[in-house]
């Protein structure tokens, strides 16, 4: 083999470890999740530091990679039998156990450091606890039943009230409010989810449909009582004076489009529905969000 030869399959085995790592962080939900961080952020701060943003959105992104290592490393066995997973990285032996173990090991040590260093200790416990609660709490409770949906939320609404108190260092009812829209939205948005997954998640005994696990009427009925709390709760930012009253205009409005598709879901109980109600959910957090930045701007 000649020395290009060599440098050409080096720089290919370069690059398919680093796609591979790539696809273990999961960074297109990790970003998802920053940007909901960096909106909480950018809320609390009275000045936004572009330095300061960098490192939160890296960081964010660590210890949400590191979660979602953790998750794939517990279920790697699991993912071999869902269609949607088994091509992942542990499940199709393009990494070891071990390997991802140290990747998470040090995005969760990474990011840890920034948040202590760049922010304060408090932006740092949380984004520890949600660490936890995701990887080792939610992820085993995915066999036991929709329990898992309810303690899952907690590390999945944690992002805004995490952005906050990096910003502030405080705690209260503003971080508490960011912290309310988010986790109501995580039970329609999940459970639309799961609904189009069921089967596959059945194959590796999940159980997280609400009521009695079924495509039902049950089921969309408590879909449609989460979503309805995001009605009063995206009014509470205006009323606590953190955005002006355009924002919650905004959220009303795309939180009763957001209702609306759930009392579709209910006459339908179609897996097309559901679908659409999962894409709903896509748009609706991301919008509101943004709409609270602008209005406060």
């Amino acid at each position: 083999m000649t020395s290009a030869e060599e440098s050409l399959s080096l720089f290919s085995g370069v690059r398919g470890r680093l796609s591979v790592l790539f696809e273990l962080l999961k960074f297109r939900l990790a970003s998802l999740i920053a940007f909901s961080g960096a909106m909480g952020y950018c809320l609390g701060a009275k000045e936004v530091s572009g330095v300061k943003m960098v490192l939160f959105i890296i960081a964010s992104i660590a210890i949400t990679g590191a979660a979602n290592i953790i998750n794939q490393i517990l279920e790697k066995d699991l993912d071999k039998l869902m269609k949607r997973t088994m091509s992942r990285p542990l499940p199709s032996g393009r990494i070891s156990v071990e390997q991802a173990a140290a990747y998470a090991i040090i995005l969760g040590v990474g990011s840890l450091a920034i948040f202590v260093t760049a922010f304060n200790l408090n932006t740092a416990l949380i984004s520890l606890l949600s660490l936890i609660l995701y990887g080792f709490v939610y992820t085993p409770l995915k066999k036991v039943g929709p329990i898992a949906v309810f303690v899952g939320a907690f590390p999945g609404a944690f992002p805004p009230m995490i952005g906050w108190v990096a910003a502030t260092n405080h705690f209260g009812l503003e971080p508490g409010i960011l912290f309310a829209i988010q986790f109501f939205w995580q039970f329609p948005h999940f459970w639309a989810i799961a609904w189009v997954l069921d089967d596959d998640y059945r194959r590796a005994g999940f159980k997280l449909l609400p009521a009695n696990g079924l495509k039902d009427s049950d089921t969309t009925l408590q879909i449609m009582i989460y979503t309805l709390f995001l009605l009063p709760v995206g009014w509470l930012p205006y009323e606590l004076g953190m955005t002006g009253i355009n924002s919650a205009f905004v959220a009303s409005i795309f939180g009763i489009l957001f209702l609306a598709q759930t009392f579709h879901l209910m006459r339908t109980c179609t897996d097309k529905t559901a679908k659409q109600l999962m894409f709903g959910s896509f748009i609706y957090l991301p919008i509101v969000q943004i709409a609270f930045l602008l209005d406060k701007l």
